[in-house]
Parts: structure tokens; C-alpha cells; sequence
């Protein structure tokens, strides 16, 4: 009689337990929810306030310059989007300024991953005299303005006869600072000294190591350098406006700017917008692309690992 007593105690302390567990199971799940729905809601406010600025260009660009002008912000489309694109191309050249844009940003981004890539293998993988100090240049480098030495980089282009071309645009990406600050550190968490030298080892020369081994572990780190390049190159109005000085030679930035600088340009507001929603789609493209190689390599990566 006892020996049931005792059993029943015990069941009903385990059922008593196992309730306790649920309810803290519950407490538990009921936390995640709250936690998880006020993190998406907080990321989809960030979303919204980072998408309505490109909304409301793409919107404008669709509306005529009075009613811009006098109805304010919309987020409704209107009917003008032919007659600002007819704005546009009657009085700028678009098509010219898209292409040289392109053409340069391409170029930028290609000259400034390659180099600073191998730049960056270099003094990883190398030991030679003075690699403390050049790289100590490096960061000295970095905390200088560009606007500083932006006088500076005028002459030597005038120097060099290159004033009003494109390659006054692209000879400098050779050269980018922060790509190599940050490619050679990321090379020093993804590549092994070993790996190097058990090719070596192997007979394989050195070219041969950096564009088939080096270069590939380090592309998630120049896609990651190269969407800030391109957009950075894209968006170049300063250094444009400085060099180039011939209509046909002109980026997208300054044939927008030039539409902008017309005596009824308050007239011309929507054919403005649509040059600015033509002048994201690039960026916009460039971003998806590379965020997809970068999470595609990241994870492969990962599973290696």
C-alpha cells in the first residue's frame, strides 16, 4: 500500500514537473515572439525610411514640374513621364552621359579590386624591407582629405595632358587606399600561409597562386569593396566637373546638374527626378548582383569551414 502511495506521489510530481516545463516553454516562446516581432517591425520601419526617398523620386519623375512644385509630396504616379523624358533628351544628352558613367565606374572598379587585391597579397604574403613603413604611409594616407590633395592630383593630370579625358578618372583607382587597408585584412583571416606554400611547393608560380588561389578567397572582400567603389565612381561630381570639360566627355552627375542649372528648371523638376531614378537603376543593379556573390561565397565559406 505504501509502495503505491509512493509511486503516485512520485507520478504526480513528475506530471507537476513536466506542466512547469510547458509553462516556461510557453513563457519562453511567448518572449521570442514579442522579441522577434518588435525586431521585424523596427527592420521594416528602417526599410520603409530607406525606400520612400527612392519612391519619391521614381513618383516625381512621373509628375510635371508645377504640380512638384505646388501639390507637394505624392505617392501616387502621374501621367507626365513621357513628357519628362522628352525634357530630358531635348535638352541634355542622356544617353552619352549614361554610357560615359558606365564606362568609367566599370573601369574604376575593375582597376581598383584587381590592384588593390594584389596590393593587399603582397604585403601578407611578403616580407621585405620597409613593409612596416610603406604600410604606415597606407594609414597616414587614409586619415588625409581627399580634398587636400585634390589640387595636387589637378596638376599632375594637366602635367600629363590628360586634363579632360576619361583616363584622368581611372588612372587614380589604381591606387585605392582603403581597398587595400581592408582586403589585406580580410586576406589575413581568409588565406593560410600553408596553402601558399604547399603550392610553391607544388611548382606553381606566383601569378598562378594569386589569380587561382589568393583571388578567389578573397572575392566576398573586393565584391564587398567594389559595390562601395562603384558607387562612389558613379556618383563622382567633384572630380568630373574639374577634369572634363567637353559636352561629349560629360558623366551622368553633370548632365543632370547641367538640366538643373537651366533658367526654368522649376519647370523641369520631373524631367530632374526621372535623370536621378535613371541614374539608380546602375547602382541598384550593381548592389543586388554583388550582395548575391558575396552571401553566396560567405556561405560556401562557411560550409568549407
Amino acid at each position: 500500500m505504501n509502495d503505491l502511495n509512493n509511486k503516485d506521489q512520485v507520478d504526480d510530481q513528475i506530471e507537476k514537473q513536466n506542466i512547469q516545463r510547458q509553462s516556461i516553454k510557453r513563457k519562453v516562446k511567448r518572449k521570442k515572439i514579442i522579441v522577434y516581432t518588435m525586431v521585424y517591425l523596427f527592420l521594416a520601419l528602417l526599410v520603409i525610411v530607406a525606400v520612400i526617398p527612392f519612391w519619391i523620386v521614381i513618383i516625381n519623375s512621373t509628375r510635371d514640374g508645377m504640380a512638384i512644385q505646388t501639390k507637394g509630396i505624392t505617392l501616387m504616379p502621374g501621367t507626365s513621364l513621357f513628357e519628362n523624358y522628352k525634357i530630358l533628351v531635348d535638352n541634355v544628352d542622356i544617353t552619352r552621359g549614361f554610357w560615359n558613367s558606365l564606362k568609367i565606374a566599370v573601369l574604376v572598379t575593375v582597376l581598383s579590386g584587381y590592384f588593390s587585391a594584389l596590393t593587399a597579397y603582397g604585403f601578407h604574403m611578403y616580407n621585405f624591407k620597409g613593409k612596416n613603413f610603406l604600410f604606415g604611409i597606407i594609414l597616414v594616407f587614409m586619415m588625409v582629405p581627399s580634398q587636400l590633395a585634390f589640387l595636387g592630383y589637378v596638376k599632375w593630370m594637366t602635367q600629363l595632358g590628360l586634363m579632360d579625358t576619361h583616363a584622368a578618372l581611372i588612372i587614380p583607382s589604381i591606387a585605392s587606399i582603403g581597398t587595400v587597408f581592408f582586403l589585406r585584412a580580410y586576406i589575413s583571416a581568409a588565406l593560410s600561409k600553408e596553402v601558399i606554400e604547399s603550392a610553391r611547393m607544388d611548382g606553381a608560380g606566383e601569378l598562378y597562386i594569386f589569380h587561382r588561389i589568393a583571388l578567389p578567397l578573397m572575392a566576398p572582400g573586393v565584391a564587398t569593396m567594389s559595390i562601395f567603389t562603384f558607387i562612389g565612381s558613379w556618383n563622382n561630381y567633384l572630380s568630373a566637373r574639374v577634369i572634363l570639360s567637353s559636352k561629349q566627355n560629360e558623366t551622368l552627375p553633370m548632365v543632370i546638374s547641367s538640366l538643373k542649372a537651366l533658367k526654368i528648371w522649376y519647370q523641369n523638376q520631373g524631367a530632374i527626378y526621372l535623370g536621378f531614378a535613371i541614374s539608380i537603376v546602375p547602382i541598384v543593379i550593381v548592389f543586388i548582383f554583388a550582395s548575391k556573390y558575396l552571401i553566396e561565397n560567405i556561405s560556401a565559406g562557411a560550409v568549407k569551414g
